[in-house]
């Protein structure tokens, strides 16, 4: 991998994982369309942890009051505030998605890395999101989330490790689906990014420690996680600007017009 080519990687990582359109599907689909090799899994994880990074840094106030609250609620053992609630919330809906990865970890870095299934999931994923923004009540914000609600979405967080989903689409999809308003879809689902991104971060760290292969040099995955820490920051401050003002749907159109480009480009 070239130090150019992981810079559009990264570049595409930052845009494609805060816009619900799937990620992992188009890290996969823009190397086979330029025909370049495969850049692997741990590329894509390092990219992902620049874009946790953006997050921390987007939300770092809002993180610091929730950790703040969770703390609180264990000295005083009650179920605390809205707060402490939401910060439960993130840590019960981050559960599914750390079972199903240590269980699908193999088969996730190999035979789910097919186009085929990449078009599919950006076409189904594309009408539920699609059919959750335009039926969801929207009534709901963000002190109505609590434990059961961050599980539910948090399982649904758990079908984004299948590439195509887009994790960011299928979480504020079931969101809507709940009964929030777009910015809460929003902003639940870029929060609670935050636990299983630091999860997979620390995995890949260990992997580096006891002296994994990463498939790629090392001066492309720092050059990757830079990039897309820098360009997902303002990704987010475009999305949550987008949601306060338009509609969901067109991410939804532009996932089945991807998957119908796929079908006729590379069938």
């Amino acid at each position: 991998m070239t130090l150019p080519q992981a810079v559009i990687l990264a570049l595409v990582q930052a845009i494609t994982e805060f816009l619900p359109i799937s990620s992992s599907g188009h890290l996969i689909l823009v190397p086979r369309l330029l025909h370049w090799s495969d850049q692997g899994l741990e590329f894509d994880i390092a990219t992902n942890t620049g874009t946790l990074l953006a997050v921390i840094l987007y939300f770092r106030h809002e993180l610091l009051r929730i950790a703040g609250s969770i703390l609180k609620s264990l000295r005083e053992r009650t179920a605390g505030d809205a707060e402490a609630r939401l910060g439960w919330s993130l840590v019960v809906g981050t559960v599914p998605a750390a079972i199903v990865g240590l269980a699908l970890e193999h088969w996730i870095a190999t035979a789910a890395r097919s186009w085929r299934l990449i078009a599919w999931n950006a076409a189904i994923w594309g009408v539920v999101l699609i059919l959750a923004d335009l039926a969801g009540r929207k009534r709901r914000g963000l002190a109505e989330i609590g434990p059961r609600t961050g599980l539910a979405i948090g399982c649904a967080q758990a079908l984004a490790l299948i590439p195509g989903t887009s994790r960011s689409g299928v979480t504020m999809s079931a969101a809507l689906g709940l009964g929030f308003d777009r910015d809460t879809a929003a902003r639940f689902s870029f929060l609670l990014s935050v636990p299983v991104g630091i999860l997979v971060a620390a995995k890949q760290g260990l992997d580096i420690v006891r002296g994994v292969p990463l498939g790629v040099p090392a001066s492309s995955l720092v050059v990757g996680i830079a990039v897309s820490a820098i360009a997902g920051y303002g990704v987010i401050a475009f999305l949550l600007g987008w949601v306060r003002r338009h509609s969901l749907w067109v991410f939804g159109v532009y996932r089945l017009l991807l998957a119908g480009f796929l079908f006729y480009y590379l069938s």
